[in-house]
């Protein structure tokens, strides 16, 4: 089964087999060495820039803020759900969620 994995609407959506799944404007907490100072961002997402997948997990790249300290970057990958049983599930965003370095590509980038 084949999971279509789009970024839509200028990198304002996530989209998963044509229906809108993540947006811009969410607020992340991000354990990121390479996006700021700050031990862990206030991140706001602004733009999503790339999509993948790493076995079943989906992974982005996105443009942001951190609300923290004011630096705007963009993060490594980070992952954003799973596909379980050809089904799209939400990872719990509102917890920390952990960018791997941007010199690990996602390994289907799309």
């Amino acid at each position: 089964m084949t999971t279509r994995l789009r970024i839509l609407d200028d990198g304002a959506w996530l989209s998963v087999d044509d229906e809108r799944r993540v947006s811009v404007s969410e607020l992340w907490r991000l354990d990121s060495e390479r996006f700021c100072d700050c031990d862990l961002a206030d991140m706001v997402v602004e733009n999503f820039l790339e999509v993948g997948v790493d076995g079943r997990t989906v992974e982005v790249r996105v443009y942001g803020q951190c609300i923290v300290c004011g630096a705007k970057s963009t993060t490594g990958w980070v992952p954003v759900g799973r596909i379980l049983h050809g089904e799209f599930v939400d990872l719990d965003r509102e917890g920390v969620l952990r960018a791997r370095p941007d010199d690990e590509p996602a390994k289907d980038s799309g």
